[in-house]
């Protein structure tokens, strides 16, 4: 009987305690949904979020805090800036040159906009002196009846070139019968392509180093800071042109293998 009397007191007892130990925060807030009568709770585990900078938000916001932006005519007595970014571009574009004259799959008539043909009045490009056009995917004409005289200089310069044409002459007509591209030519223009791109950016880091070399010659008269970024702004100039090189190597790739 007594037994009974303290089961029934236990929890009247129980509720005093409760209230003092309960946490201030919980005994406002509810956290946890609804649930029916008969469910069984399970407290939620504590979740921490903390939000973290991806990589490519880390190298976007260091690129753009150390980009360097002189200008050009407040560091006249130290360098030309605007004479290394010349020579700079002069190597990217020599490289293109390389890629037009050397580097053709031979399908169109612009293939044969790089021949130069020796008269006796000068060097012309072969568009200059004759009307290229493509007879067939395998054929290539050339009309010369503007300049019939240079007929015979022309046609040795498609021999001469560095395309492996054997061209015939038909009067003032020379024909140009295209060789089949095969799968290893296109693999080995791609690989003198490398070849070129990694020239270049060997001239374009001989550029830079002069370019260098010449800003740690004017040191007497100017701030370490000045000259340190003198010296960045013509990295910065290099970073440019290689990555434009990259272009450059990546469009034309694509192009020979098709």
């Amino acid at each position: 009987m007594a037994l009974n009397h303290l089961s029934l007191l236990r929890p009247l007892l129980c509720q005093p305690l409760l209230r003092h130990v309960r946490s201030p925060l919980t005994s406002r807030v509810s956290l946890r949904p609804l649930l029916a009568p008969d469910a069984v709770h399970h407290p939620a585990p504590a979740v921490c979020i903390r939000l973290y900078a991806t990589k490519k938000a880390k190298a976007k916001a260091k690129g753009q805090s150390g980009k360097v932006n002189i200008n050009s005519s407040l560091v006249e007595d130290i360098i030309s800036l605007d004479e290394v970014k010349e020579d700079m571009t002069t190597v990217l574009d020599s490289l293109k040159d390389d890629f037009t004259r050397n580097l053709s799959i031979r399908t169109s008539p612009g293939a044969l906009d790089h021949i130069v043909v020796t008269t006796q009045d000068g060097k012309f490009p072969l568009k200059q002196l004759g009307q290229i056009s493509m007879k067939s995917p395998q054929l290539i004409m050339v009309n010369m009846s503007s300049f019939p005289e240079v007929t015979a200089a022309a046609t040795r310069a498609l021999r001469e070139s560095s395309m492996n044409l054997n061209p015939e002459v038909d009067g003032t007509i020379i024909k140009v019968p295209v060789p089949k591209v095969t799968r290893e030519h296109r693999e080995n223009l791609a690989k003198v392509a490398k070849q070129l791109s990694n020239k270049a950016k060997d001239s374009l880091r001989r550029v830079r180093s002069n370019a260098v070399t010449q800003v740690k010659k004017a040191k007497e008269g100017h701030s370490e800071d000045t000259i340190r970024l003198v010296e960045k702004q013509i990295q910065q100039m290099a970073d440019n042109i290689a990555a434009d090189i990259d272009k450059q190597l990546a469009a034309k790739t694509k192009e020979l293998l098709g």
